[in-house]
């Protein structure tokens, strides 16, 4: 099967106002840039963005931070986009922090169809308001749940037309277990292969969980702090 799309504007012309979106990535590492930028451009609102950051400002999820386009954002770490930290202390946007471990877990157990598990991590803090605890072991767990999407995006280096991926290195990230995820995965590629090019044993992510993907035209991968030294 042939999963294949002509463009990212064609990928999201599927994805409605008010729809919740997982974006791999880590800083800038590893993001659907190519998607992002297609959503950006298609102006869809209303949306819950599922995302280890909110990227920068020009880049990243800072588009659609800026464009207004983001009703709440459920993420790890948000301290690099201004726009998104005027907002959040202006209570223009819905927040909702999650330890970057629950994160990870709380979207593979969606993957995995596990109905929920017991962490220590965030007991005894606000993170654990609402929860339910148990004590195991004599130390406080909390209970959290699976985190679902309606979508998500996700970049890999090798694709081939069937949907498989593989990653390169750290840019793996978050993209595996959020294309699991989702009821509708899109992935982004920088290099798409025949079917059968990949090693079997070396796919990440099997086309199984991937509905439709694009080959991106080229790739920035910027750096998100740039550190020199003096000569």
């Amino acid at each position: 099967m042939n999963k294949v799309l002509a463009s990212a504007d064609e990928a999201v012309a599927v994805i409605p106002d008010g729809a919740t979106i997982m974006m791999g990535g880590f800083g800038l590492c590893g993001i659907p840039e190519h998607l992002i930028a297609a959503l950006h451009r298609r102006g869809t609102k209303n949306l819950t963005i599922v995302s280890n950051n909110a990227g920068v400002d020009d880049y990243g999820v800072g588009p659609l931070l800026r464009a207004r386009q983001v009703r709440k954002m459920i993420s790890t770490y948000v301290g690099e986009n201004k726009e998104f930290e005027r907002q959040f202390l202006q209570k223009e946007i819905e927040v909702e922090l999650v330890p970057q471990g629950t994160f990870s877990e709380r979207m593979r157990a969606a993957g995995a169809g596990i109905g929920g598990f017991f962490t220590p991590t965030g007991a005894g803090t606000v993170i654990a308001e609402g929860k339910e605890s148990r004590v195991i072991n004599g130390r406080t767990y909390i209970l959290e749940a699976p985190l679902h999407a309606d979508f998500a995006f996700v970049k890999a280096w090798q694709g081939d037309r069937s949907g498989n991926l593989v990653y390169r290195k750290t840019a793996r990230n978050f993209n595996p277990v959020m294309a699991t995820a989702a009821r509708h995965t899109i992935a982004e590629v920088e290099q798409l292969v025949d079917a059968g090019a990949l090693e079997p044993d070396g796919i990440h992510t099997p086309g199984i969980f991937v509905k439709r993907l694009i080959q991106g035209p080229s790739y920035e991968k910027r750096i998100e702090k740039r550190t020199t030294r003096h000569e």
